[in-house]
């Protein structure tokens, strides 16, 4: 099946999606004439390539990640094919019907909502505020204490002190993890990184914080996970993630905060009842801090 024809069997289920992506696009863009070519006119209607654009954003993942010009005639012919329903809709007049009206005026909601929230957003969510929300970020989170440590990981006890013996023995670390331990840093030498003392079960944490770089546990370590012998390599003091590491969740907790608090200040300015399933009345009906008279 060619690629025209599995895309027209997507679009076609999806009539009312691209219908949707259609008037978005015709709502939303407005590049200059140079830069956004009519593809097509239908009854004098132009549509024009920002429109295609658009409604490939609105396809499946796998359409999306092909290029424009591949399925570029097929989506040029749906929003033909659009286009006449929205030209013989008009001549039966359902831009005056009621059904249309109220639709249109819940999309009309929709995109003012979503402005208005966004917009309130960007007001408050400045680059000072960033920086003062990250300011506290380092406050809360200062910098810790960090070790480099390589493990075996057995079953018993016996096993974890026939290799702590091996090791005193002269035999090197990373060797008896490599064949020894049944964990998933064997392949590594027992290597697993840097780490906090809160990254691993407390009986780890205190037997590897105990230690000196190049110290062995003199007795093994017992875990939920079985028995093990610990090397420290290397300890040293963690760096706090910097403002830009950080930027997407601070930006996400102040546009959290931002729209909560403003939502508290339009619940408090408003009057707000509430009804029952039935439209009966209920006993409390106005918000908190509001009086229904």
């Amino acid at each position: 099946m060619t690629v025209f024809h599995r895309l027209t069997r997507v679009i076609a289920p999806a009539f009312v999606v691209l219908a949707s992506a259609h008037i978005a696009s015709a709502q939303t863009t407005a590049p200059a004439a140079g830069e956004d070519p009519v593809v097509a006119v239908v009854d004098g209607k132009e549509i024009h390539l920002s429109e295609v654009a658009e409604t490939q954003r609105n396809l499946p993942d796998q359409y999306q990640m092909l290029p424009l010009d591949a399925i570029f005639a097929t989506l040029v012919e749906r929003l033909i094919d659009l286009q006449l329903v929205v030209v013989e809709g008009r001549k039966a007049n359902l831009q005056d019907d009621e059904v249309v009206k109220r639709r249109m005026t819940q999309i009309e909601d929709r995109v003012i909502r979503e402005i208005y929230v966004s917009r309130h957003v960007d007001e408050v969510m400045t680059e000072e505020e960033l920086l003062a929300r990250y300011d506290e970020f380092k406050r809360r989170n200062p910098p810790q204490d960090e070790v480099r440590a390589r493990h075996i990981l057995v079953a018993s006890e016996e096993e974890a002190k026939a290799a702590i013996a091996e090791i005193a023995g002269g035999a090197d670390f990373a060797d008896v993890a490599t064949e020894r331990s049944t964990g998933p840093s064997s392949d590594r030498g027992g290597d697993i990184g840097y780490f906090t003392r809160d990254a691993v079960v407390p009986e780890f944490a205190d037997a590897a914080f105990a230690l000196q770089p190049g110290e062995v546990s003199k007795t093994p370590v017992e875990t939920s996970f079985g028995w093990h012998v610990i090397k420290v390599e290397d300890r040293r003091l963690g760096e706090v993630p910097s403002f830009e590491e950080t930027r997407v969740q601070l930006v996400a907790e102040a546009s959290e905060e931002a729209v909560s608090e403003l939502m508290t200040t339009l619940r408090e300015a408003a009057m707000i009842e509430r009804f029952n399933m039935d439209g009966s009345p209920i006993d409390t009906a106005a918000e908190p801090g509001a009086t229904v008279e």
